[in-house]
């Protein structure tokens, strides 16, 4: 596979994979260059799969952004979009799905970059626990401990920012 090749095939993974961490197009954009950048420099003749591989080097690129930034945002997760009703109007329903990808942002912005990085390969990417430990390079223990974690508190800051929307409603 050339260098062309490459790039084609996994633009919009690596790029989605910055994206879903940095939260930002413009760092986005950047790290997916450096990423290619890096994969085009490197030997290439002892990987064996090139997906994991790319995905390895961007994840660090991220890894290494938010340490030097240590702030970050991300994509809606879908488990918590289905669990709001649907307007009827289709106005009303634009505005709510804007508001309930805004407080997702929000909330999956608070998870901690470690579990951040695992849910977004899961979830967004589609990867296997075992390719996720592998992309990452941590046991397959730890990726599943973090996602059970991850969920657990997207699930404790979705139930809480419930309960203070009841709240606030009640004033009025």
């Amino acid at each position: 596979m050339n260098d062309r090749e490459l790039f084609e095939a996994y633009k919009e993974q690596v790029y989605h994979l910055c994206y879903y961490m940095m939260q930002n197009r413009s760092d986005a954009e950047d790290l997916c260059q450096e990423v290619f950048i890096k994969a085009m420099l490197a030997d290439r003749t002892q990987v064996r799969e090139v997906k994991p591989w790319l995905l390895r080097i961007a994840s660090n690129e991220c890894n290494s952004a938010l340490r030097r930034r240590k702030n970050g945002w991300a994509k809606e997760f879908k488990a918590y979009l289905l669990t709001r009703t649907r307007a009827s109007n289709p106005v009303e329903e634009i505005m709510d799905q804007r508001e309930i990808k805004m407080e997702f942002n929000q909330m999956y912005g608070r998870l901690p970059d470690k579990i951040r990085m695992v849910v977004t390969l899961r979830y967004v990417h589609d990867m296997t626990v075992p390719e996720i430990a592998n992309v990452i390079d941590i046991p397959e223990g730890t990726v599943k401990s973090r996602l059970n974690r991850g969920i657990k508190l997207l699930q404790h800051m979705a139930v809480s920012q419930k309960k203070e929307m009841i709240r606030n409603e009640s004033f009025f």
